[in-house]
């Protein structure tokens, strides 16, 4: 299972896989991985090929049987499909036409066949969603798993948004879920697990309006990858490596808040400080006009001069039009 890619349509990811376990998951993605390119043949699993690729932990052969079958059950409760632009067209199939199982066999095996309608989901793909599947299979929580190859649609984008029906649907979140129940069920194993992954994910609940701002949608944010990033012999990481993640990105959070705090502090201090400087450079200006004018008047004739009585008229009227410019438009 070292160098296992699962690659698929990014369709695959709007199906919501209800009611399916951990180990389940790790059954369909196996069979998934090594369903592409391969169009409408039979490929045949031996029991030991895909208790291997989905890391399979239990031995006995009748419980990786009942395991397989409660899989292929659940499957056939799925329907994908496709709808036109206009909601005209619409059409519904399974993803396998055909699951056999044969434990009685020499060598035991599944044999798998891809729906005709679904080949476009696993060949020729021109988008697609790709990840480790040792990586994805070695992660606990369901919650985790779904949402690990939910982000890796977004992996070169580094934000994903989900709003709060489709995050309920894709997930599979029980109805009687609280908010406070996703927090503790949901969120919290989807950060412990992920985080050491996704590097520096953080999960911000969006609020709508209304009595008591109801949730609406949460998005997540991480660290793009680049396109050509190595998703090869990748492992889950460890508790450990989990537990410093998500140290890391807390220390980070809280080292982002105080400064941004800081930061505004400052600021509001510096347009106080120039607001000061702006009305004591007023002040300046105001009391050398002052003394300008005080200046001109002592300038002035008295009315005993022979300056003749229109000039006198016509200078004290400019004094008069010149005060109610603008000060940038005065002339000193």
């Amino acid at each position: 299972m070292a160098n296992e890619i699962v690659k698929y349509h990014h369709e695959l990811n709007t199906i919501p896989l209800r009611k399916f376990t951990s180990v389940e998951m790790n059954l369909f993605f196996s069979i998934v991985s090594r369903m592409r390119d391969v169009g409408d043949k039979k490929v045949q699993f031996t029991f030991e090929q895909l208790k291997d690729l989905s890391n399979y932990k239990a031995t006995a052969n009748v419980r990786f049987i009942d395991d397989l079958e409660t899989t292929y059950d659940k499957l056939m409760d799925l329907r994908f499909g496709r709808r036109s632009a206009d909601g005209l067209q619409r059409e519904r199939f399974v993803l396998f036409n055909q699951f056999k199982i044969d434990g009685k066999a020499d060598i035991p095996f599944a044999e798998i066949q891809v729906h005709e309608k679904a080949l476009p989901l696993l060949n020729n793909l021109e988008e697609w969603v790709r990840y480790s599947l040792q990586q994805f299979n070695e992660l606990e929580s369901s919650y985790s798993k779904t949402m690990f190859r939910l982000l890796k649609q977004y992996r070169t984008k580094g934000i994903a948004y989900f709003s709060k029906e489709d995050f309920h649907e894709l997930l599979d979140i029980p109805k009687s879920y609280r908010e406070s129940d996703i927090n503790k069920k949901i969120i919290k194993p989807i950060r412990q697990e992920l985080t050491a992954i996704f590097k520096g994910l953080t999960i911000k609940k969006k609020y709508g309006k209304g009595r008591g701002k109801p949730v609406i949608g949460y998005q997540f944010t991480f660290k793009p990858e680049i396109k050509k990033a190595d998703d090869f012999n990748k492992h889950a990481p460890t508790k450990e490596e989990q537990n410093k993640a998500l140290e890391l990105v807390n220390q980070q959070i809280y080292s982002e808040k105080d400064p941004t705090s800081l930061q505004e502090k400052i600021k509001e201090q510096k347009r106080k400080l120039e607001l000061l400087q702006q009305l004591e450079e007023l002040e300046r200006k105001q009391n050398n006009l002052n003394k300008e004018n005080k200046e001109i008047n002592e300038q002035i004739p008295d009315n005993n001069s022979d300056i003749p009585p229109e000039l006198k008229k016509g200078f004290f009227c400019a004094l008069e039009l010149t005060s109610l410019l603008p000060h940038k438009l005065r002339l000193h």
